[in-house]
């Protein structure tokens, strides 16, 4: 069995191209990708050449770790069936390519275990779902609490104010320096930071992934205030201690999400209780994905780049 695939061989060398796949046992499913994203974080990081060492790394790979498509074959052992459609984080499943993330694939083999069914009516936005559960795992959970003031109004810092919105909880405040991002809001307010003049916020999350923000939010947390880092950071994250000391801020990273963000952050979708309208901006068919790769990381217009696979399996 062979599929059409994104093949990273390189820094900035991308290329659409055939790929072996291992046999199915009975425990995997196998799935027709429809559509699968980019994400501006860590693929960019791969596309760069700058992705800090984890196992598994290294060219060629194929890249992607959000996907939505139909499940075409299921194993006796999976509690899935041909037709169901389904969000795939990912497949290690490749013959000749890496598979650390390995979404942006027309055809994948994987684990059912690894799969979330998701609603027939899922478009390109089921492809979403693993951002909208990494919101939802920064903030979820017994001492957590809601952001007050997001940094960045790119797709991981909407959600996270979406799903404050959702939850009941103030409207946060999202800093946005990028006058064409300041758009968009829903249920809250995006300012330049320099025309907020508050300087008391008790949360801040930032959601910009940019390692020399801190020194900046140190001037804007309350006294025993809470820094969350959000967003995945390439270079050392570092501040001054003597205005943290002053603060006696606190610092907590949020890792990835979890198969119960997914499955809390599907239900919430389908629910009705958090959009994710609006957050596709731009969509290319995936024999495009030489040029939509750089447009997803260069273009400042960009806010998420879909890979449609209809007809490349």
């Amino acid at each position: 069995m062979e599929t059409t695939a994104v093949i990273l061989s390189g820094p900035e060398r991308i290329a659409v191209g055939q790929l072996g796949l291992n046999e199915p046992s009975d425990e995997d499913i196998v799935v027709e990708i429809t559509h699968s994203g980019i994400s501006t974080g860590t693929e960019k990081l791969f596309w760069q050449g700058n992705m800090p060492p984890f196992p598994g790394m290294g060219y060629p790979l194929v890249p992607g770790y959000e996907a939505a498509g139909e499940v075409v074959e299921a194993g006796r052992a999976t509690n899935l069936v041909p037709g169901d459609r389904v969000f795939v984080p990912g497949a290690n499943c490749y013959e000749g390519a890496r598979g650390l993330f390995g979404a942006a694939s027309a055809r994948l083999v994987t684990p059912a275990s690894r799969a979330v069914r998701i609603d027939k009516g899922f478009g390109a936005e089921g492809a979403l779902l693993a951002l909208a559960a990494t919101a939802r795992h920064a903030m979820a959970g017994l001492g957590k609490a809601m952001p007050e003031l997001i940094v960045g109004h790119g797709v991981l810092g909407r959600l996270l104010a979406r799903i404050s919105v959702a939850a009941g909880a103030p409207p946060p405040m999202v800093w946005e320096i990028d006058k064409d991002r300041q758009s968009g809001a829903k249920g809250y307010q995006v300012l330049h930071p320099d025309d907020d003049p508050r300087r008391d916020y008790r949360t801040i999350y930032d959601a910009s992934g940019a390692p020399d923000v801190l020194n900046m939010l140190m001037g804007r947390i309350a006294r025993g205030g809470e820094i969350v880092l959000a967003g995945f950071y390439a270079d050392d994250v570092s501040f001054a201690f003597p205005p943290a000391f002053m603060k006696e801020a606190r610092f907590r990273i949020a890792a990835e999400w979890t198969p119960d963000d997914l499955v809390a952050t599907r239900q919430l979708v389908e629910a009705g209780m958090l959009s994710l309208d609006g957050l596709i901006t731009h969509t290319r068919p995936a024999a495009e994905a030489a040029q939509a790769y750089p447009t997803a990381f260069r273009d400042p217009d960009c806010l998420k780049m879909i890979l449609e696979w209809k007809g490349h399996a």
